[in-house]
């Protein structure tokens, strides 16, 4: 009988625990430019090469901004995902030497077992 009950317990207590680690995904597309100061007319915009997008990071922090919560890396395909526990943030670029001009904020909510999709642009500086 006391195996049957702490047997119980262990299975309660390991369900209580797991109830609250549910996450949502954030994702997004990431875009950077202008790459040149000049576009010409009937030329295609030059895409950013994996180099470029290895050197910055997505930085997700509570609302207020006064705690990082996590850090995503940009891929090659200009993709980032991560995994947050359901609440509000707030997202930014930053480049990962701390140089490079300060980015746009984009307040994103998360729900559990859903995915929030937040594109971000960088802009380069380059006119």
């Amino acid at each position: 009988m006391r195996r049957l009950l702490l047997l119980a317990c262990v299975i309660l207590v390991a369900a209580c625990s797991s109830a609250g680690q549910e996450t949502g995904s954030l994702t997004g597309h990431v875009t950077i430019g202008p790459l040149q100061p000049v576009q010409r007319e009937g030329e295609p915009e030059p895409t950013p090469a994996p180099e470029v997008y290895a050197t910055w990071q997505i930085v997700v922090y509570t609302v207020d901004m006064r705690k990082e919560v996590a850090r995503a890396a940009i891929d090659d395909e200009a993709n980032y995902a991560v995994e947050l526990r359901p609440g509000t943030y707030t997202v930014m670029a930053q480049q990962t030497t701390g140089r490079g001009l300060p980015q746009g904020t984009y307040a994103v909510g998360i729900t559990a077992g859903q995915t929030t999709q937040q594109d971000i642009d960088i802009d380069t500086g380059i006119r």
